[in-house]
This record gives structure tokens, C-alpha cells and sequence, in this order.
């Protein structure tokens, strides 16, 4: 790190020594890559139908046909109708805004709290850091299904307190990442300008360190939204998410678990393991191709 003496400019300093991130550079790896293309389409899709889906479907998804029960795909149905006769296309769209309003909230919550967390931690060392550090390794040590599962039978099983659980739950492996950035970046030319001038800590966190660790955040949070759908298909296949009638494509699947329907009715289980597997694998596409782009060592 350079000295700082009396004379030395810290206005010049801050701006000469702030890292800058080539935007061509990181656009032109990512528009080279097919994954990012296949991930960003199939997750546009996903959510214009999610957005659109009282537009798309004639039945509201809580809607019973009398007349229909356990149809195949039909004029009427394009995807079928359940066991009590709600349409499966209805339900499998208005479960899409489920799945990822969870996600979305769930991985804003995550990337807020484990970031601040992290950077304090990062920035501040010592007994703060440890604290943080030791409870971050606590929630770790528990698989973070077995954690949800027990704080949603304690608390209740809420779309809120779903979202509020997981959110909560899922912070410290992104705390850890953060810390580890800021760790490195603390020891900067530009943050010990900014210190020499006398600015406040908390702005120093807040406009020199974190917009820094954005790279690495980013791609945790693509990543984590991933895993969050995943976890809250888990939950609401094993009645502990979001509760019937209210459709998500974890209690589709948990309505159609009889080898009858296994075998001869796969328009009930087939379309929401295909909208998981393809949201889950378009965000692990996503988050793939930003981590090659932002990492410059990874480009050829």
C-alpha cells in the first residue's frame, strides 16, 4: 500500500485508485456465451408468463370444473385439469409468480443482510468479525433444509414467513464471500485515502467497499435464487410451504405422487418438474456466465 503523506492529493487518490470494471469487456464475454443467451431467454419467458397469466389462461387457478376431473390435455384444458378438476395450465402460471416472488424476496433479504454482515466483518476484524464469523459457522453447520423446515413448523407455514425463513437462513455463506472481498479490498490505496480525509466509516463501507464487491454478489444471488426455488418446491412438496388451494408448482408435484398418476397421468407431475428444472437451470446458466464474465482470468 503507498504511503500518504501531507502533500499527497486523497481527492486524486480516491479516483485514481478505484478499481474500474471494464464494461465492454464483461459484455462482450457475456454475449459470447450460448448458455447466458439460453438462460436469460428462458428466464424472461418465465417471468412474462408469470406476469401475464390472467391474460393467458380463461380459469382462475383455484377454479373447480365440475364436469372435469383428472381430464387429459384437451381445447378446453391445454394441460389438463387435476384430481378435484382445477386446469393445470392456470395453475402451473399463477405457481410460477409463486415460486419466484419466494425467490426474489427470500434472495434480497440473503444478499442485504449477509453483505452488510459481511462487510462489517470484513472492514471492522477483531471480536466484531469473530462474532459474526461464529454464528454465520452455527447456521452453516445445519443442512439449510432441515433449518427451514423446523423454523416454518415452529412459526407457521405463511407465504411470509416462508420468504422472511429462508431469507434469514441463507445469509452467511454470502457473508462469508463478502468478507472474504473485503478483506482484500480494506487494504487499498483508495480506502486508506478516504480514511486519511477523515470520512465516517459507515461511509466508507457504504461507497468505497461495497459497490466493489457487486461482482461477486451478483453472481451469488443468481446462484442462491436458484437454490431458494429449488428449497420452496421442496417445502410445498412436503406440505410445509405454500398451502393448498394457493398453486405452486412444489404442491403440483405433491398432488401427484400416486403411482396411477405417475403412470398414466403425466400431464399432472410433468409440466412443474419442467418449469423447475428449466427455472433452476437457466440460473445456474446465468449465474455461470457472469462469473466467467466478471472473472477475467477465465476468458480466452
Amino acid at each position: 500500500m503507498a504511503v500518504l503523506s501531507p502533500e499527497t492529493p486523497t481527492n486524486s487518490l480516491l479516483a485514481a485508485h478505484k478499481p474500474k470494471r471494464s464494461s465492454s469487456r464483461v459484455w462482450k464475454a457475456f454475449k459470447g456465451n450460448k448458455k447466458a443467451w439460453f438462460g436469460v431467454v428462458t428466464l424472461l419467458l418465465i417471468i412474462l408468463a408469470a406476469i401475464f397469466a390472467p391474460v393467458l389462461t380463461s380459469y382462475p387457478p383455484q377454479l373447480i370444473d365440475m364436469m372435469s376431473f383428472q381430464v387429459g390435455p384437451n381445447s378446453a384444458h391445454p394441460l389438463g385439469t387435476d384430481s378435484v378438476g382445477r386446469d393445470v395450465w392456470s395453475r402451473l402460471l399463477y405457481g410460477a409468480r409463486v415460486s419466484l416472488l419466494v425467490s426474489l424476496v427470500a434472495v434480497t433479504i440473503n444478499i442485504v443482510v449477509g453483505s452488510l454482515l459481511g462487510a462489517v466483518a470484513g472492514y471492522f476484524g477483531g471480536s466484531v468479525d469473530q462474532i459474526i464469523m461464529r454464528i454465520s459457522d452455527s447456521i452453516l453447520a445445519f443442512p439449510l433444509l432441515i433449518l427451514v423446515i423446523v423454523a416454518v413448523a415452529i412459526w407457521g407455514s405463511s407465504l411470509l414467513n416462508l420468504v422472511i425463513v429462508i431469507g434469514l437462513m441463507s445469509w452467511p455463506s454470502t457473508a462469508r464471500i463478502v468478507r472474504g472481498q473485503v478483506l482484500s479490498i480494506r487494504n487499498e490505496d483508495y480506502v486508506a485515502a478516504a480514511t486519511t480525509i477523515g470520512a465516517p466509516r459507515s461511509r466508507i463501507i457504504r461507497a468505497h467497499i461495497l459497490p466493489n464487491t457487486l461482482a461477486p454478489i451478483i453472481v451469488i444471488a443468481t446462484f442462491d435464487a436458484a437454490s431458494i426455488v429449488l428449497l420452496e418446491g421442496s417445502l410445498s412438496f412436503l406440505g410445509l410451504g405454500v398451502q393448498p388451494p394457493n398453486p405452486s408448482w412444489g404442491n403440483m408435484l405433491s398432488d401427484a405422487q400416486s403411482l396411477v398418476i405417475l403412470e398414466s397421468m403425466p400431464w399432472l407431475w410433468l409440466p412443474p418438474g419442467l418449469a423447475i428444472a428449466l427455472t433452476v437451470l437457466s440460473l445456474n446458466f446465468l449465474g455461470d456466465a457472469l462469473r466467467e464474465a466478471f472473472d477475467p482470468t477465465s476468458h480466452r
